[in-house]
């Protein structure tokens, strides 16, 4: 079985520079032994103009049945490769990506010291793989390349071109191309989708394929559509590891949504130089500047509305001045990614009784949001759709009504100043709007006054003089009249609750 990778280049730029970026000289036939056969890197063709490097892999097909590796779905032997005779010398499959990953493994970082720069931009690329077998035909194959950026061509291959009434075989001939990537998130779609569309593996699948498929899917797997079957497929459709993987892409997922990073997923390129200093996220300025506020509030009881992954409410949980802590969201999900975040089922009974999760959907009042001292919005209202902010208002608001409510979110205006976002869209596709400085002051101060309360407006991140802040934040206090009548309707109400309970 071989695949072809092949580039063009100019004078400036020459093809050859495919050899830095796969470590592999273009002049020289290198092999390369793996547990099931021999592994070639050649260069069929190598100048300035255009370079083409072939990966070959010599499949020893006894030595693969005799390891007694070959699996099927879910790991179980399979069938075909129990016999001698079988595809996968001549088909890619799981043993191809393998190699792949064995043989290019620095390029499928993007590490690459002799051409750094190079190893950071799109290339034109073209990626031939002559046999590979497609459960699901050519139709599949191109939803999944496709919303990659590549321009797919899958050819069926005939059963017999001597007898083209048999119809086609199950394989297709692949033609990949595109400009728009880099060699190292080419090599990381081939390794993952290779043996997602023969839908079956050489070896057994355990726990750490699931850390193998989030290191090769980081940056296109979360947002994929055909997540779920990839990421089925890829784990030989083992519920337990499709189902931790699935919760912990929607975790990358929420992550993205909030601008924050993923402690426990790792990084698929290593950092070049762990000595330089990083600027600390928006995520972290966002989640200080709401502690700060909270604690200038002297707010005890606090609820995060929108909580996600509860990062909000972590931090919360070690300040012993919140007394009760409500984490709220629409998504199960999330709320059972905050709960295994926070530990809840090994928390100590005195920690646990600070901290409650529970569903709730801020379009709808909910009396369980009543008698809080303060509520946060962060980065919550630009996923609603602009009819239904009102209904959150009133169920904030005016039904909650906590005494302190502090909003965040993000600076349409400040987008010029994100060099990887496109001219005119969002920063995730899950955000109905943005709103310029002045529209979200319009906005929060209209609520102040339709419901009681004074604001303050405060920026979140470096304050540009001519876009402002990446992130604003609204900071709504009760007036003291409101606070008084808010106090003496809450101890109305204990009373009548003290009352109901004695009848």
């Amino acid at each position: 079985m071989f695949l072809t990778i092949s580039t063009t280049g100019t004078p400036e730029r020459p093809a050859t520079d495919l050899g830095f970026l796969l470590h592999k000289h273009p002049e020289k036939s290198q092999a390369f032994s793996t547990s099931y056969g021999k592994a070639h890197v050649l260069y069929p063709e190598a100048d300035a103009e255009r370079c083409t490097a072939a990966l070959l892999l010599e499949v020893d097909a006894v030595a693969l049945v005799r390891r007694g590796k070959g699996k099927g779905r879910g790991g179980a032997p399979d069938a075909a490769l129990a016999q001698y005779v079988n595809d996968r010398p001549y088909a890619a499959s799981s043993l191809l990506a393998v190699a792949l990953s064995a043989v290019f493994s620095s390029a499928m970082r993007g590490v690459c010291n002799a051409r750094p720069e190079r190893a950071t931009q799109p290339l034109p690329l073209r990626i031939e793989v002559p046999a590979l077998p497609a459960r699901g035909g050519p139709e599949l194959v191109r939803r999944l390349f496709e919303p990659l950026g590549w321009a797919v061509t899958a050819e069926p291959v005939p059963l017999d071109t001597e007898f083209p009434q048999w119809g086609d075989s199950r394989y297709v001939r692949l033609v990949l191309e595109s400009e728009a990537l880099t060699l190292a998130e080419a090599l990381r779609h081939l390794y993952v989708l290779l043996p997602v569309l023969d839908d079956a593996k050489h070896y057994w699948v355990a726990s750490d394929e699931v850390d193998k498929l989030l290191r090769a899917g980081e940056g296109w797997l979360p947002d994929h559509p055909e997540q779920k079957v990839i990421t089925s497929r890829y784990l030989s459709r083992r519920w337990s590891l499709t189902r931790e993987a699935m919760e912990r892409l929607e975790l990358v997922r929420l992550a993205e949504a909030d601008d924050s990073e993923v402690e426990d997923i790792d990084n698929a390129v290593e950092a070049e130089s762990e000595a330089e200093e990083k600027p600390t996220p928006l995520a972290v300025q966002r989640r200080d500047a709401i502690l700060a506020a909270l604690k200038a509030s002297g707010a005890a009881r606090v609820l995060d509305l929108g909580c996600g992954q509860g990062q909000l409410v972590q931090a919360l949980l070690k300040d012993p001045a919140y007394t009760e802590i409500v984490g709220v969201d629409v998504s199960m999900r999330a709320l059972t990614i905050a709960g295994r975040r926070l530990k809840l089922d090994r928390m100590g009974e005195r920690q646990a009784s600070r901290v409650q999760l529970f569903q709730s959907s801020l379009a709808y009042t909910d009396n369980r949001l009543k008698g809080y001292d303060a509520a946060v919005l962060s980065e919550v209202i630009e996923h609603l759709d602009l009819p239904r902010l009102p209904a959150l208002e009133y169920a904030v608001f005016g039904s909650a009504r906590p005494r302190t409510v502090l909003v965040t979110t993000p600076n349409v205006e400040y987008n010029v100043r994100w060099e990887s976002l496109p001219a005119g869209h969002v920063r995730h596709g899950d955000h109905r709007f943005e709103w310029t400085r002045e529209e979200f002051r319009a906005w929060a101060e209209a609520v102040a006054e339709r419901h009681g309360y004074g604001v303050e407006f405060v920026p979140v991140g470096p304050d540009d003089p001519e876009v402002g802040p990446p992130t604003q934040m609204a900071m709504f206090e009760m007036s003291t009249a409101d606070m008084s009548t808010a106090a003496t309707k809450k101890d109305t109400n204990d009373a009548n609750d003290k009352e109901a309970k004695v009848a």
